[in-house]
């Protein structure tokens, strides 16, 4: 196998998403929990062992590109793809070129994450658009007409909120993370169930009229992220989910800094 194969890294809070891209698609990707306490060669471990299930060797990953909201894991990758994979790689950062324009007040202060996101969808779909990422957190992003990345919003996520909810309130109990029924609960477990699902759908309907209010009516709504899923069955306020969104984003991040 040629050394041609792309490797991108999402580190989030809650997972870590690995792609593998041949010749510009995305051939194969995995999530792992993230975890602090992992070291280098756990990861690497966890890696090296993942991408052998598609026949990948290490000396067929010809790059590396990484973006990351969890400082600490991000250097143990950088660790080991410079041990597995002798890759110095591409971490995304402020002074990577992105093409996007960031009108955020700071620009530093964006997520990686949502930066490569709203790379994808102005190479993919243009602007106006909004970008919703199901994750730890909820984030809304905008894009104007040009492609300018202008701010956005950011919620607690689904399971963050229904576990504050538990840890809170010592008379309920923790229940799936899934559709009930019907929106009206007839037992505590749907009750719940109902109320941190179809809670979330609504808080996402109204995020995106407003943003399209300010937007315009021409506005793209895209969906990506662990739970986008669960929530997109539940509404029609979405033009396209794609769960290989950030790794997208992040492999033509590469392709700008690398030719």
């Amino acid at each position: 196998m040629s050394a041609s194969l792309i490797l991108c890294v999402d580190i989030g809070n809650s997972n870590t998403v690995f792609g593998v891209f041949r010749d510009g698609y995305l051939a194969s990707q995995w999530r792992i929990a993230t975890s602090p306490t992992k070291m280098p060669d756990e990861y690497g471990l966890i890696l090296t062992g993942l991408l052998a299930t598609e026949g990948i060797m290490p000396r067929d990953v010809g790059g590396v590109a990484i973006c990351s909201v969890v400082p600490p894991v991000t250097s143990y990758f950088v660790s080991l793809c410079q041990r597995y994979f002798k890759q110095e790689p591409l971490v995304v950062g402020p002074e990577v070129e992105t093409g996007l324009k960031v009108l955020y007040d700071d620009p530093r202060q964006v997520g990686a994450d949502r930066i490569v996101n709203a790379v994808s969808v102005k190479a993919r779909f243009g602007g106006p658009a909004c970008v919703v990422d199901f994750g730890t957190a909820t984030t809304f992003d905008a894009l104007d007409a040009d492609g300018a990345y202008l701010g956005g919003a950011i919620c607690p996520g689904l399971r963050i909120s229904s576990e504050a909810l538990f840890a809170r309130a010592a008379r309920l109990s923790k229940v799936e993370l899934r559709r009930p029924p019907s929106v009206i609960g007839r037992n505590t477990e749907n009750s719940i169930q109902s109320g941190i699902l179809y809670g979330h759908v609504a808080l996402t309907e109204g995020l995106v009229q407003r943003f399209r209010q300010e937007l315009g009516e021409g506005m793209h709504v895209i969906a990506t992220g662990g739970l986008a899923d669960l929530v997109a069955a539940e509404t029609n306020i979405f033009d396209v989910v794609d769960q290989g969104l950030t790794l997208d984003g992040l492999y033509r991040v590469y392709r700008m800094n690398n030719g």
